[in-house]
């Protein structure tokens, strides 16, 4: 039995010299052919999630869904790359309590003393809902403007015929207010519903009037801070409000991030929606 291994060792190992020695010399094994490539969208999970929530038909798919959520009517993509009709006063005006309203951008303007506090009432006078920054500087310096309670306001956006009333400082005998800057834009339903949900600070204005803000109750709040891209550019004036409101009135602020090279459109469908990143 032992003899009869050692010879099935000897023979295996002379068969196995045999195979290698033909390899080396006389050719080579032949190695199954490579699988085709794979087909369809590659990447990774976070890759392939951005490119969906980027594509026309996921876009249409949010604005029914919100739009239900809203109560209103679902835009169609057209309607939500129409141009939104943008108007803005740049003048220096200053009110004072007692004093006549001033009509700008779309919005009545005026001041009252209200108990400790002196507060703006913004009026809408438009046919929609408007986006609506006004810039504003009391004359005895912002310093003391936090020490009051804050009335609540959609900072965001004003409702067709209707007005928000906010504290802008603490009362001080003889003070005033100047406007600085007016800017609104109209917008649709659906547009009204998407602004209400953003924060403030992501479009820029003042934390002394955000302070006040409660917008639109949502299931999915949305992100609250600033990218430091987007502040420098507001800064160095690269950027405007209008541009971030055009942005947040065609986007869900929940799934969509500001890209920093977007801008207001400025003639309607000029770019495709949803925006690219």
């Amino acid at each position: 039995m032992e003899s009869q291994f050692r010879i099935g060792v000897v023979v295996g190992g002379i068969v196995l010299v045999a195979v290698i020695t033909y390899v080396r010399f006389c050719g080579s094994l032949s190695l199954p052919a490579k699988p085709p490539p794979l087909q369809g969208p590659q990447g990774t999970q976070r890759q392939l999630i951005a490119a969906s929530t980027m594509s026309a038909s996921a876009y249409r798919d949010y604005l029914d869904h919100d739009a239900a959520e809203a109560g209103v009517r679902a835009p169609t993509i057209d309607d939500m790359g129409k141009k939104l009709a943008y108007r803005v006063d740049d003048a220096r005006h200053v009110l004072e309590p007692g004093k006549p309203a001033i009509e700008v951008a779309g919005l009545r303007l005026r001041v009252e003393r209200s108990a400790d506090s002196l507060v703006l009432v913004i009026q809408n006078l438009v046919d929609s809902d408007l986006g609506y920054e006004v810039t504003t500087e009391p004359s005895t310096g912002a310093s003391i403007c936090t020490s009051v309670r804050a009335l609540p306001i959609n900072a965001m956006v004003i409702a067709k015929g209707a007005s928000e009333t906010r504290t802008e400082c603490a009362w001080r005998d003889g003070m005033s207010l100047a406007v600085t800057k007016v800017e609104t834009v109209e917008v649709n339903p659906l547009s009204s519903f998407y602004l209400g949900q953003v924060p403030p600070a992501l479009v820029g204005i003042d934390p002394r009037i955000a302070r006040g803000h409660h917008g639109v109750d949502s299931k999915e709040p949305c992100p609250g801070v600033i990218s430091q891209v987007v502040s420098s550019s507001l800064e160095r004036g690269d950027l405007g409000w209008r541009d971030l409101v055009d942005f947040y009135a065609r986007h869900r602020c929940q799934t969509f991030q500001f890209p920093i090279s977007y801008r207001a459109f400025k003639s309607d469908n000029e770019r495709p929606l949803p925006a690219e990143r």
